[in-house]
């Protein structure tokens, strides 16, 4: 699939790299190129990082070239890692547009956008997807345990390159239900402080 002198060029078209020449850029990127450029297989730190997003952004191509961004969101570690090579989801039943599925009948080319708002991470994966709507091993397999959701088919990404953003200006937010939970525990540890400190006055 990887047809880049470079793995980076799957973004790096030589107009962008024209741009990047004229705006100064250039010359560090083309350092990075010569290094290593960005990664072309599912990396343990990947896998790990993947398996707590509970979200993601799947941006699609239509034929005529109009690009569409859809949500995607389950339990945490619903995007699956298959192999070094491969990322695979239950595609849940929703409004029923089926604009990503439509979009990948016509260009496969699908590009995910992985946010950690807590960390100030992202992640920009580039592969190419196909959907599948008669495995229903793989998808017992995808489908979290306990998600009270119907699957519509599943959406299997075959990897072509993936990089990690700097943090810069993403805004720190946190997960509603992991805030309740670390101010229950704090609301027990003061009740228990209080409980102690009201034992130690009456001794």
């Amino acid at each position: 699939m990887n047809k880049f002198e470079y793995i980076s060029d799957v973004a790096f078209t030589p107009a962008v790299k024209t741009i990047q020449e004229r705006k100064g850029s250039r010359h560090a990127y083309a350092r990075m190129e010569q290094n290593g450029s960005w990664e072309s297989m599912i990396t343990p730190e990947l896998e790990n990082y993947i398996a707590v997003q509970a979200s993601f952004y799947m941006a699609t191509v239509n034929a005529d070239g109009q690009p569409y961004i859809q949500h995607r969101g389950g339990p945490a570690g619903f995007l699956k890692v298959l192999d070094a090579h491969t990322l695979a989801f239950a595609d849940f039943s929703g409004n029923k547009q089926f604009i990503s599925q439509g979009n990948l009948s016509e260009n496969p080319k699908v590009h995910l956008f992985l946010m950690d708002y807590a960390n100030r991470q992202r992640i920009k994966i580039w592969g190419e997807a196909k959907v599948i709507e008669d495995d229903v091993a793989l998808l017992q397999r995808l489908m979290p345990q306990g998600y009270a959701a119907k699957p519509e088919q599943i959406i299997v990404i075959k990897l072509i390159a993936w990089d990690a953003n700097c943090p810069q200006h993403i805004p720190v937010r946190f997960d509603g239900a992991k805030v309740k939970n670390a101010l229950d525990e704090k609301d027990a540890r003061i009740k228990a402080l209080e409980t102690e400190i009201a034992s130690l006055r009456q001794k």
